[in-house]
């Protein structure tokens, strides 16, 4: 809102300084500045109130080293990192841009999926929460839409030639509301590490008949589906123990504002020899109030906690992080860019898998791990949450590092 309130002034009087907003890094600034303070200030508020709501999380007794000290500790804090984020952006970001109105749906889809399963978890008393199936009704539902709209919006392309603005006599600028031509629709994501690395998904189907190009749409969608999901049900599982989740989130979100930074500047991408992704720079306004609301709420979800994210949280950061690496044609990365949360599937998917095998063939049920998701495995082994939780972000930001690296080692 504030974007269009300076940008009339700016027209109608032009008053000095308006024009500072139609920056996106003076915005993206502003942003993590009031998703931050927001998250910091108001987060005790909200704390206080869900404590004053007895809305505390109820613990299973797992034999876990301080786990029965957390029983009573406020959950459902996921709430304080979706309003720190949605409060900046409403206020600084384009709202008719389409990334981020994908991101706004993801953000209140993902959101209320995840707050009824602690509704029903702390009010109704089911420690189960909601349904599995109507979780994963949810997470498709939202791929469906997401697909949908990166597949048939006119306002989702790529652009195939650039034209470098400070080489060029026709001047270009990553806020100008003009069309950048030529643009086209286009299934193109990349793949990391590799020279050409430009992948089209519609080479799925146009091999048996190229005909089909215009039925792509029956494979992307899927794939987008199972991407949501993944990730979505992955920092669901990473949200075991303080700050873990909220910590390595932040590392990955971080890491996505640069590719998009770069793939929605038509300098640096050109640069880089990069896609350029028209309209995509907006993205970062949206990116950094996450960025700031999930460090904020830091301040409160470290050891030991005062407030847990609960499912609130944790889809919806899933959920985000998904859609922004779909978004900047970086999903094929995400087993990299978001190994923690990989790790964490995987050690579970391990584990039950072969307890189940093993008790089959042998009668009796053995395990990979001493618990998972695998961070209870060091759990188990006698670390410290603490140190759990640290090295764990060191892995991140090694994996941030190697993602980032991308952009050029290919």
């Amino acid at each position: 809102m504030l974007y269009y309130l300076f940008e009339y002034l700016e027209k109608q009087y032009q008053i000095p300084g308006a024009s500072v907003f139609q920056f996106i890094t003076f915005r993206a600034a502003l942003a993590i500045i009031m998703s931050l303070l927001f998250s910091t200030i108001f987060g005790k508020r909200i704390i206080k109130y869900l404590q004053r709501q007895q809305v505390g999380e109820t613990i299973r007794d797992l034999g876990l080293a301080g786990q029965v000290e957390k029983a009573g500790t406020p959950t459902m804090g996921g709430v304080i990192i979706i309003m720190a984020t949605l409060i900046p952006v409403l206020l600084l970001a384009k709202l008719d841009n389409i990334y981020v109105i994908l991101l706004l749906v993801t953000t209140i889809w993902m959101g209320a999926v995840g707050f009824l399963d602690d509704y029903i978890k702390v009010f109704k008393k089911d420690k189960e929460g909601l349904k599995g199936r109507f979780k994963i009704m949810g997470q498709v539902g939202l791929g469906l839409f997401v697909g949908a709209v990166m597949y048939f919006h006119s306002g989702v392309t790529i652009k195939q030639e650039k034209v470098n603005p400070i080489y060029s006599t026709e001047v270009i600028t990553q806020n100008s509301d003009r069309e950048f031509n030529p643009e086209e629709k286009s299934l193109k994501t990349t793949i990391p590490f590799v020279k050409n690395n430009e992948f089209d998904y519609t080479t799925l189907v146009t091999w048996i008949d190229k005909d089909l190009a215009s039925y792509a749409w029956l494979i992307f969608i899927p794939i987008v589906i199972f991407i949501i999901t993944a990730v979505s049900n992955g920092a669901n599982l990473t949200d075991g123990i303080d700050g873990l989740a909220a910590g390595s989130s932040a590392i990955i979100v971080f890491a996505l504002a640069v590719f998009a930074w770069i793939s929605g500047n038509i300098v640096f991408s050109d640069y880089l020899n990069v896609m350029f992704i028209p309209r995509l720079g907006e993205m970062v306004v949206y990116i950094a109030a996450f960025i700031g609301a999930l460090i904020g709420f830091l301040w409160y979800n470290t050891y030991p906690a005062q407030v847990f994210m609960g499912d609130t949280g944790s889809l919806t950061i899933g959920g985000i992080i998904a859609v922004i690496a779909i978004a900047v044609r970086k999903e094929l990365l995400i087993p990299v860019l978001c190994g923690i949360f990989f790790a964490e599937t995987l050690s579970v998917m391990l584990q039950v898998s072969w307890f189940k095998y093993t008790k089959k063939k042998y009668g009796e049920g053995r395990r990979i791990f001493k618990m998972s998701p695998l961070h209870h495995h060091y759990q188990k082994s006698g670390y410290h949450e603490s140190k759990i939780v640290t090295r764990f972000w060191i892995v991140g930001i090694f994996l941030a590092i190697i993602s980032i690296v991308t952009l050029k080692l290919r």
